[in-house]
């Protein structure tokens, strides 16, 4: 676990910053402001670099982490040393809440993909909050429950759908959440392989037979402009 940067005391410029981080999380942005000031209390800041954890497979679960600013990739580490990315969290994204409802450990790891800033709130901490703020712990229950309800529609798709279709379809969404035809893959083909279930390789051969076929227009490894919308599927779904 990397070093975390405690304050003394929170107030001040400290106090504003950490609420630019608390209000940045949906399950805290609805609070009042005084409300927002007293979690902002609460706040533990951590800094990482670029390939630090913020935990590992097996470490005690006992913290709420937002990402303030940075990019974080959650993923499981499996014996024959495959990476299965599960999550990317952004800034105004959590990880850690299952320790808020029993002691636990992590089963995956946390890594920063670039310099980030996070907001650490230790479990007895929001444990009182949740109990003077009870419409926290339903935005977190609402939260777990869109999370369990993509997972299971993308275990679905994986079993339903070829490699093709979900790519397809990732790139329509993409075009969609950045309102632009010319989009930017937010990861590494190797990081958007493992999140799709498929290899780097089908990827750079899905999206070649896109370009062949008058789709797309790849522009380098990261950036993509639509040519043909119709082409692809609509957007029922998130990953």
């Amino acid at each position: 676990m990397p070093s975390d940067h405690f304050c003394a005391s929170a107030s001040g410029d400290t106090l504003q910053e950490h609420a630019g981080c608390v209000a940045r999380v949906p399950i805290f942005n609805h609070l009042k402001p005084e409300e927002m000031r007293e979690v902002s209390a609460s706040i533990r800041p951590m800094k990482l670099k670029k390939g630090e954890l913020l935990y590992r497979a097996g470490d005690i679960s006992d913290s709420l982490f937002m990402v303030h600013r940075g990019k974080l990739h959650l993923y499981r580490l499996f014996e024959n040393g495959k990476q299965q990315l599960v999550r990317v969290l952004c800034a105004g994204s959590f990880t850690g809440e299952f320790a808020l409802f029993n002691r636990s450990v992590h089963d995956g790891y946390a890594e920063a993909v670039e310099s980030s800033e996070i907001c650490r709130i230790d479990r007895s901490d929001l444990q009182q909050l949740m109990l003077r703020y009870p419409d926290i712990p339903f935005k977190i229950l609402q939260e777990l429950s869109s999370r369990l309800e993509q997972a299971e529609s993308r275990s679905a798709r994986f079993t339903a759908e070829d490699a093709e279709t979900r790519i397809a379809v990732y790139l329509s969404r993409l075009a969609d959440e950045q309102s632009t035809l010319d989009i930017e893959l937010p990861m590494p083909r190797r990081d958007l392989a493992s999140l799709l279930g498929t290899t780097p390789e089908t990827v750079s051969r899905k999206l070649a037979s896109f370009e062949a076929r008058g789709w797309i227009k790849q522009n380098g490894r990261r950036r993509i402009r639509i040519l043909d919308p119709a082409s692809l599927p609509p957007v029922p779904y998130s990953y």
